[in-house]
């Protein structure tokens, strides 16, 4: 049984995919331009985020609307 967003698989494979994002921005390609890899890393952060604002709300149609977010920005941004 899920208590906390943190017991999700979604919300730990997007956390995983977060700490693999600021591994790759780390390099030197991405270090250089600030802006680029900053956008970049707020995007993957907000993935997990939706997810867990969603899961607080304790409805399934606004989890749902947040999941639905979560999936844009990864498309969209990533």
């Amino acid at each position: 049984m899920v208590r906390q967003f943190e017991d999700l698989d979604i919300w730990k494979d997007s956390r995983e995919f977060s700490k693999e994002i600021y591994k790759i921005t780390k390099y030197e390609l991405f270090n250089k331009d600030f802006r680029f890899s900053s956008q970049i890393r707020a995007s993957s952060g907000s993935i997990m985020d939706n997810i867990a604002e969603g899961f607080e709300r304790n409805g399934n149609k606004e989890f749902t609307q947040f999941n639905t977010t979560s999936k844009k920005i990864s498309i969209q941004r990533l």
